[in-house]
């Protein structure tokens, strides 16, 4: 039976301030009580103001960066769990539970180089991963930058959040929106057609990918029609985060490494999947 990981714990923290982030989004800082280790890249907290603002069920946030005790969480405003967090002032006092999930798995420099998918507030999971997989993850050597293109699609320019921030950690970075406002006038699939074709990225890639469900049905299609090695980081909705009240179910394939269960939950066993381990486009 899927566990909450080891390492998971019920943390206070005072945030340290709030930063706005594109048209709808901002940066949340916390610094947590207690000390903590260095976390992997597209783990989460379950987050919630103490002081009754926030709904009872707390809302789950990728980690976006992190030092130290601090953290960074990119939150994109929505409602009013989202805007409970965005709007609290500096020194409010804030319950995360975590690190949950996975994570992305090692992003390694030998194999065919990585490509990472973002789409909207799914962008919220690569600042990390970008660092970690420069630095070198799980003991291997660090990925050249040459070998990590990161491609982020959003409906608009001003949806793309944190980009210069992100162009700051050195790797290719490409763009699409749905208005052709910035980059690639369509989404961040075309865009990876394109940039393909040209002969700009390789026809043979990892890939790990985030975002909104259709982008991410896409990605497993083209993983599956290509023989792509792809990564799915969902953004399920979530009740409690620690695999107990079963709220985010995800679809297993039969034949893939989850299949003796019709389902996985995303919060114990994800939020990170194989593309071969889960299906969003349905089984045949």
């Amino acid at each position: 039976m899927p566990a909450p990981p080891s390492d998971a714990r019920a943390h206070l923290g005072r945030v340290l301030g709030v930063e706005t982030c594109g048209a709808d989004g901002a940066i949340l800082t916390v610094r947590t009580i207690s000390e903590l280790a260095p976390i992997r890249a597209s783990r989460f907290f379950m987050l919630g103001r103490t002081d009754g603002v926030s709904p009872l069920i707390p809302r789950p946030f990728s980690i976006y960066r992190q030092r130290g005790r601090d953290l960074d969480f990119l939150i994109k405003i929505t409602g009013r769990g989202t805007r409970a967090l965005a709007g609290a002032a500096s020194g409010t006092e804030i319950r995360l539970t975590g690190p949950l999930g996975n994570g992305w798995p090692t992003l390694e420099a030998d194999g065919a180089p990585w490509v990472f998918l973002a789409g909207g507030v799914g962008s919220a999971p690569f600042y990390l991963a970008i660092e970690q997989a420069l630095a070198g993850m799980d003991g291997r050597g660090p990925v050249p930058r040459k070998h990590i293109s990161f491609l982020f699609g959003a409906a608009q320019a001003d949806h793309l959040y944190d980009l210069e921030a992100l162009g700051d950690l050195g790797v290719s970075i490409h763009t699409a929106t749905d208005d052709g406002s910035s980059g690639f006038h369509g989404t961040v699939l075309g865009l990876l057609d394109r940039l393909q074709g040209e002969g700009t990225i390789a026809q043979s890639i990892r890939i790990c990918a985030c975002g909104p469900e259709p982008m991410l049905r896409a990605v497993e299609e083209l993983a599956r029609a290509r023989d792509v090695e792809a990564y799915l980081s969902l953004e399920t909705l979530m009740g409690c985060g620690v695999g107990i009240c079963n709220g985010c179910p995800v679809p297993t394939r039969p034949e893939g490494p989850l299949g003796e269960w019709p389902n996985a939950k995303c919060c114990v066993e994800g939020p990170v999947f194989a593309a071969d381990a889960i299906t969003l486009a349905g089984v045949e």
